[in-house]
């Protein structure tokens, strides 16, 4: 899954990094890769502190609509990819059978947002069943 960041450099500081998507998500570091590389690690706890609090992963939204807020106006952007996969539960392996045309629907979506084909398909499971329970 990717995420969009902002990275903002005063003179005299280290880089500071905001996730936008993800309120209160912040990080920083001394260059710019970095601050990149602690963006994504700042994220993929975020996250998973957002699951364990029985909380749903947010959306990201297009990079365009977060470069037209005031407070990001100065920002270089970024995308980071958070690897869902990396998460504390312990996955499982399992096998399932699936038509190979589903199969390589999937595998472009999850390619096309940074995932693994295990961690596209349980995000969109729990999605799915999110929306179901508030149906």
């Amino acid at each position: 899954m990717q995420f969009p960041i902002v990275i903002h450099k005063d003179e005299d500081s280290d880089y500071g990094v905001t996730v936008p998507d993800l309120p209160g998500c912040f990080s920083g570091g001394e260059t710019l890769v970095g601050a990149i590389q602690a963006a994504e690690e700042a994220a993929l706890c975020h996250i998973e502190g957002l699951l364990m609090d029985g909380e749903p992963i947010p959306e990201a939204k297009p990079l365009e609509e977060h470069r037209a807020a005031p407070e990001f106006q100065e920002g270089i952007w970024a995308l980071v990819t958070v690897d869902l996969s990396r998460l504390s539960s312990k996955a499982r392996r399992i096998n399932i059978t699936v038509p190979a045309r589903v199969l390589a629907i999937v595998d472009e979506a999850a390619a096309r947002h940074g995932e693994t084909r295990s961690g596209f398909l349980a995000r969109a499971a729990l999605r799915y069943i999110e929306q179901e329970a508030s149906a």
